[in-house]
């Protein structure tokens, strides 16, 4: 009996297994776009991950943001500011040197180191100040110097400073002005000075005083006869005393104070007076009153010497 044998082959029957053909893979349109949202859904999801993780929240609100915005436009804005306001100081500090450019650098020099020696001086300064104008040092060169520090004083706020800069300019103008006024108006600032501002009576007497020791004898006699001779006994010298430039009369004392007060009056007269009370209404006011309060002082001085008896 003869075996058959069935070859395997690799090709099944046609009829039993039927070739198996699969179709060509293509993507439609709505899973390739549905596909692209997810992606971009998740790396949106990242992205606002990050942004929350990396910065606060503020950041990226946009109220935040307009008011960062507004504030840095006030931070420029104050910048500014502070430059033109250093910019303006610099300006002045510049004219304030250019003040003393027309005069000669020797004298400006000069002046310089006497305010320096004032300021320096402390207790001593009124001693340094006569000594100075005595020797004929005090001009308008060394008010214009001692001006330009109480002008940098005041800019840069020091005031300490400034008190002791403003008292020593009015002294040294002072005794500029006192150097120069006529012999009437040194003594009627002699006597003035005299008073300690409490005991009236005792000012007067010592004005009289003042006054007869400066003014001289306007009767006959002393006239006629020189000073030490004895009418009575018709003894004393007879030499005629020497003239001075500087001799003061009581009538050339009178006229000048008189025309003081009158050019005094018309300025306070011109003068409006504040009626409000802030503090420059105040301040105007009290000034009028230290003003009136010398009117009255050299309204006595003017009526004692006019009432003046030896």
């Amino acid at each position: 009996m003869e075996a058959k044998l069935f070859q395997l082959t690799s090709s099944a029957p046609s009829a039993l297994f039927p070739p198996f053909s699969s179709p060509p893979l293509t993507l439609s349109p709505t899973f390739f776009n549905f596909n692209s949202v997810v992606c971009r859904s998740k790396k949106a999801g990242e992205k606002e991950q990050q942004q929350v993780e990396g910065l606060p929240e503020e950041y990226y609100d946009d109220e935040w943001q307009a008011r960062q915005r507004e504030k840095t436009k006030e931070f420029h804005r104050k910048r500014q500011e502070e430059e033109d306001e250093e910019e303006r100081k610099i300006d002045e500090y510049r004219e304030i040197g250019f003040r003393l450019k027309n005069y000669p650098e020797e004298e400006v020099r000069n002046a310089k180191k006497l305010v320096s020696s004032f300021i320096k001086s402390a207790e001593e300064v009124e001693e340094k100040i006569e000594e100075a104008a005595e020797k004929g040092e005090l001009n308008e060169l060394v008010l214009m110097v001692i001006w330009n520090r109480l002008d940098l004083a005041r800019r840069d706020e020091e005031k300490d400073a400034v008190r002791s800069l403003d008292l020593l300019y009015r002294r040294v103008e002072t005794e500029i002005l006192k150097r120069e006024a006529t012999p009437a108006m040194r003594l009627l600032n002699d006597l003035l000075i005299m008073h300690d501002g409490f005991d009236d009576d005792g000012w007067l007497k010592a004005c009289k005083k003042r006054m007869i020791d400066t003014f001289p004898r306007e009767d006959p006699f002393s006239i006629l006869v020189p000073a030490g001779f004895d009418i009575d006994k018709h003894e004393g010298p007879l030499t005629p005393p020497l003239e001075a430039d500087d001799i003061l009369l009581r009538v050339d004392f009178v006229r000048e104070v008189d025309e003081l007060l009158r050019e005094v009056r018309h300025e306070q007269s011109q003068t409006p007076g504040g009626q409000g009370f802030d503090a420059e209404s105040v301040a105007r006011r009290l000034k009028q009153q230290e003003k009136q309060k010398a009117i009255h002082q050299v309204e006595a001085v003017l009526e004692l010497a006019i009432n003046l008896q030896w």
